[in-house]
């Protein structure tokens, strides 16, 4: 106890020398991807895809291996993603601060940029927003903000189909999608991130910028050489390999399954890996050139860096391709953290939400959390004060799936068909082990399932797990004759 305390006051020393060498505050820099899984960055062991500037920031600081996402309200994951983040709010509580987004969060000035200018920010945003609030009313500086996904189009879907079908290129700018308006959009996000930190160089003020790539998101377009980095027989077919998903769970057929068709063919999945590996390549050369741009203007020393995203990809794990499911490669995200004080090559193994990235910035800028913000601070784990954030994490998705991970088990309940699954992911990290059948895991099974409706209760969740009654048949009669 004494050990861990003095550590906790050395590492507070250090963080508060760093953070006032240049100024009275530190710099915050969040940069965010879109759709990006957590096993597919180098850093948490993905041999196959080079993401050598993200690998060299989870190098120099903290890397969280199990950061979550709460869920989605409907099909586009990334808006409830990206509006807990900014509000702060829980799930369900999110879907509600939605609706009142405007006249309540806004006019108030609890969103997290508006929170970041009250304390002395200067405050910047470019990239993908998708939050039901504009942008520009809640930074002091917004450029190219974009909506949602890039426009994908009829020939992005439902392919390949066969090793001759390759009319759909990433690199063909025809297309549109991340080449509309002629350059790259991480190429974009990148220019504008660049500018800022030369502008945000010359003033005493410190800055909290908001970097949001769209990328990886499909369409999955990125220059040839990005592409041709990834030869088909270097790339694994990610497992479980599945032709089609077993069970209804409310996403089966939606648009993100859609671009690959069905029953899958290990050929096309490892045709829309290569595809999602190259955009990720190509983002990561962005984020090189940001963090370069940092060093290059003198801010590097006084600047944290918070790198994350919305959530992950299933991208052929279980014959899903999009992220409306609850298993981690959908639920998980990378997370890094590097600054002045925070160690460098640690990592650690505490559960958290990636929407703590908020808690965390104003725990770093000395800013007291404001009461509505639920999401927690990571610092108490990067300081070693305790190893535990959250006991359990909450998984939704619309009224078709829930979830909850407790003590290296996952239990996915899916209340409409009646079905549940169980699986131990601290030995089975990529769950394919259904234990849900073992005689020996039915007390953890009703345990969990107790944990997740008290979870409910504290989220709101009112959905019932059992599934619904199906009415009774009713009786045909029959003609007289």
């Amino acid at each position: 106890m004494f050990a861990a305390l003095i550590r906790s006051l050395v590492l507070l020393l250090l963080m508060t020398a760093g953070s006032l060498c240049a100024a009275e505050k530190p710099n915050i820099l969040f940069i965010f991807a879109d759709d990006l899984a957590y096993d597919c960055v180098g850093a948490h062991g993905n041999q196959e895809v080079q993401t050598p500037h993200l690998d060299d920031l989870a190098k120099g600081g903290v890397v969280f291996s199990h950061a979550y996402n709460m869920g989605g309200w409907h099909g586009a994951v990334c808006v409830a993603s990206r509006t807990m983040l900014n509000t702060g709010r829980f799930l369900w509580r999110a879907k509600k601060a939605e609706a009142a987004i405007n006249r309540e969060y806004v006019a108030e000035k609890k969103m997290w940029s508006q929170i970041m200018e009250a304390n002395g920010y200067q405050t910047f945003m470019t990239g993908k927003w998708h939050v039901k609030a504009k942008a520009e009313s809640i930074f002091q500086t917004a450029v190219h903000v974009r909506g949602g996904m890039p426009k994908q189009t009829p020939q992005g879907y439902n392919r390949p189909l066969g090793l001759d079908d390759r009319t759909w290129q990433p690199w063909d700018k025809k297309f549109g999608g991340f080449w509309e308006g002629g350059k790259h959009w991480s190429e974009v996000v990148a220019d504008d991130a660049e500018d800022f930190l030369q502008t945000a160089a010359k003033s005493p003020q410190p800055f909290f910028m908001y970097i949001a790539f769209n990328a990886p998101h499909d369409p999955r377009q990125a220059p040839r050489e990005f592409v041709e980095r990834y030869p088909l027989d270097k790339i694994s077919v990610p497992q479980p390999f599945i032709k089609d998903y077993p069970y209804e769970i409310g996403c089966n057929r939606i648009r993100d399954e859609k671009l690959a068709p069905f029953p899958r063919t290990e050929y096309a999945v490892k045709v829309n890996r290569q595809e999602y590996y190259a955009i990720i390549t190509h983002m990561d050369e962005q984020i090189g050139r940001i963090l370069a741009a940092l060093k290059e203007t003198g801010q590097e020393k006084n600047t944290y860096v918070i790198f994350t995203a919305d959530h992950g990809l299933g991208c052929g794990h279980h014959g899903l391709m999009g992220k409306q499911n609850m298993y981690d490669h959908s639920v998980r995200v990378p997370f890094f953290i590097t600054g002045p004080g925070i160690p460098s090559g640690q990592r650690k193994s505490a559960s958290i939400y990636l929407q703590d990235a908020m808690a965390t910035s104003f725990d770093l800028a000395g800013i007291e959390k404001p009461e509505h913000v639920e999401f927690r601070s990571v610092m108490p784990l990067v300081r070693g004060d305790h190893d535990q954030h959250y006991e359990t994490i909450y998984g939704a998705y619309v009224n078709f799936q829930r979830m909850i991970t407790s003590d290296g088990y996952k239990l996915i309940v899916y209340p409409q068909i009646g079905k549940q699954r169980l699986f131990h992911v601290a030995e089975d990290p990529w769950e394919l082990k259904d234990l849900i059948a073992d005689p020996s895991q039915q007390d953890r099974i009703r345990a969990l399932t107790e944990k997740l409706k008290q979870l409910q209760r504290e989220m709101d969740d009112d959905l019932a797990l059992e599934a619904p009654a199906k009415a009774p048949r009713k009786k045909s009669k029959k003609k007289a004759a």
